[in-house]
């Protein structure tokens, strides 16, 4: 990236960007409070966390217009260490999660996301819309109905006013106008504040008061490693999602050492190691917010909300930040995926379904990003295993089978090569042409051993016919070599 380019980034109409960071501070509050408690630690460490990373990841990251924060991926990863430990093993496994990303996006390790199918990006999208959407159910039960009344009111704010202006984000007009009609009418509603308490300081430099030593590192080494492994998932989809969403291509390497820096000053200031959060940043990309400066903005505004306006933010109602979030949840979920179960191959839309199972199941998007990734693997693998074929011709003397092998040969496809092959053929010369086809592991360089041995075996003579370069290295690494006597390889495809 070009210094120019870099400026670019933060200069881009700014006042979107702004007014779009704004609306992402509120979204942010409700959720990193809920996912501080999820984790087992005060309010202020979500919230503190949540200022550091957006602040540190505009600067650093290498996706303009995502909204990073204490997610709740992360979060009930640190859960049982936090609950087992205590809080200052939470600090030491930040750090340490930090540096593992850091390391991770050195090693260019960013590239494993194109195993990632399109199936699985709609099934995360999918499955963060409904737990979006569920995560604010509980602020609608046993309450009175002044909430439901001032939900409807946000949504109509929310959807209703873009018809007249966008000036101004219709989320943060929601905001004003339910906290001054609630706060000039009282009315029997939560607020902010009954969430739990709010920090009214800044944060300080915090260091981890534990022993250093190998137990400790035991310890915490499991959990830092799965807090950084989920935190990069959940960063890596959102900026493939923002990427498609802006038509757009962001520094998928430099935003995982990006969030590894963010995530080590986290650590530093008595906070919890946090990602990119796709609910916010959706409502972030709505509202205009494309540049770091909308990122930097959700930081800064969260600071300066709970430090000056502290009053304030703890009397905004619910009910305003219940709206703004169904409203991201809506536009989070990928509906023309509902057309597409019937019109996708059943395989493919499988795969969706499974990962949005898994995490709404779990509330684990590293689980269903996993197992969606494994099922594609498997379904890949089980088509292009098919594709397998072998014909054979028998000369015209009845001494010589020849087998033409075509496709591609690995470790799901070996067995149906020795399946097309008759070791009880009369032929005594067999020929096994692999012109057409392609060895892709040791697995199918094994199989073709076993072949050439069993028949062998029954005193019939072998001979391999053109295998290609990495055949030939394959079956060199198993010490089989001479089977490729008298023959010539091909260049590999």
């Amino acid at each position: 990236m070009t210094v120019s380019q870099y400026l670019k980034e933060w200069t881009d109409d700014p006042v979107k960007n702004v007014l779009a960071g704004m609306v992402g501070t509120f979204a942010l509050i409700p959720e990193v409070i809920a996912f501080s408690y999820a984790a087992g630690v005060a309010p202020a460490v979500g919230l503190f966390a949540s200022f550091v990373i957006s602040i540190a990841i505009a600067i650093t990251g290498g996706r303009p217009g995502m909204i990073s924060g204490a997610a709740g991926s992360v979060a009930l990863v640190a859960a049982d260490l936090v609950h087992g430990y205590g809080f200052d093993y939470l600090l030491l496994a930040t750090l340490l999660a930090g540096a593992f990303q850091i390391v991770f996006g050195l090693l260019k390790l960013q590239s494993m996301m194109r195993f990632v199918s399109r199936e699985v990006e709609t099934g995360f999208v999918n499955a963060l819309g409904l737990l979006i959407f569920s995560a604010q159910i509980p602020q609608m039960l046993h309450v009175t109905w002044h909430t439901y009344a001032l939900i409807a009111l946000g949504l109509a704010i929310v959807y209703l006013l873009p018809r007249i202006t966008t000036v101004i984000p219709s989320p943060l007009i929601c905001i004003l106008v339910l906290t001054g009609l609630t706060m000039a009418v009282p009315m029997p509603v939560h607020v902010v504040s009954d969430l739990g308490a709010l920090p009214t300081g800044l944060p300080s430099l915090t260091l981890p008061h534990v022993p250093m030593t190998v137990e400790t590192f035991k310890i915490v080494l499991p959990y830092a490693f799965a807090m950084a492994m989920v935190g990069l998932l959940e960063s890596l989809m959102t900026a493939t999602v923002v990427d498609e969403m802006t038509d757009t291509h962001s520094n998928k390497r430099m935003e995982c050492t990006g969030l590894g820096i963010s995530n080590m000053f986290v650590g530093l200031f008595g906070g919890m190691a946090g990602c990119g959060m796709i609910g916010q940043t959706v409502g972030n990309l709505r509202y205009g917010g494309r540049g770091r400066l909308s990122t930097f903005t959700a930081g800064a505004f969260l600071l300066l909300l709970l430090v000056a306006c502290h009053g304030f933010v703890a009397r905004v109602p619910v009910a305003a930040l219940v709206a703004i979030m169904i409203m991201v949840s809506v536009s989070t979920f990928s509906w023309s995926s509902l057309r597409d179960l019937v019109r996708h191959p059943r395989l493919s839309s499988t795969v969706m379904l499974v990962t949005v199972i898994v995490v709404v199941l779990t509330h684990d998007l590293a689980a269903g990003v996993a197992c969606g990734v494994l099922l594609s693997g498997l379904f890949f693998s089980f088509q292009v295993m098919t594709l397998l074929k072998v014909n054979n011709t028998l000369s015209a003397d009845g001494t010589t089978r020849t087998y033409h092998v075509q496709g591609q040969v690995f470790f799901a496809s070996a067995s149906l090569l020795s399946d097309a092959v008759d070791f009880q053929d009369t032929a005594s010369h067999i020929v096994l042409d692999l012109k057409d086809a392609r060895l892709w592991d040791i697995s199918a360089a094994d199989t073709l051993e076993k072949i050439v041995s069993r028949l062998q075996g029954r005193g019939k003579t072998v001979q391999i016919m053109n295998p290609d370069a990495r055949a030939a290295q394959l079956l060199n690494a198993l010490g089989h070599d001479t089977l490729l006597a008298d023959t010539q390889t091909h260049p590999a495809a």
